[in-house]
């Protein structure tokens, strides 16, 4: 197993993440802290006869950590509306 750290940025601040373990063309894991906030992102990709299936999951708010809920609740819907927008211009 490898480990890779990168920095996420937008224009409410930066995250820094830790690759923890990625399993080619089927899932990305990787540690999510800023602000107070650890926890683990995991993407997964599924393969479908209509195409490609993403899922994205954040687990691992303890009971301290529950003012980055709402954040988050809040972020990924808006980073899922751009990213569709920007998919739509590929095509």
């Amino acid at each position: 197993m490898w480990a890779s750290g990168f920095n996420l940025r937008a224009d409410w601040g930066a995250v820094d993440c830790q690759v923890l373990e990625v399993e080619s063309n089927k899932k990305l894991f990787y540690t999510w802290a800023a602000y107070g906030l650890e926890s683990v992102v995991t993407w997964t990709l599924t393969h479908t006869t209509t195409g490609p299936h993403s899922r994205l999951e954040q687990s691992g708010f303890r009971p301290d950590q529950q003012a980055g809920l709402p954040g988050a609740k809040g972020g990924w819907p808006r980073f899922f509306a751009n990213l569709e927008q920007i998919l739509a211009r590929i095509d």
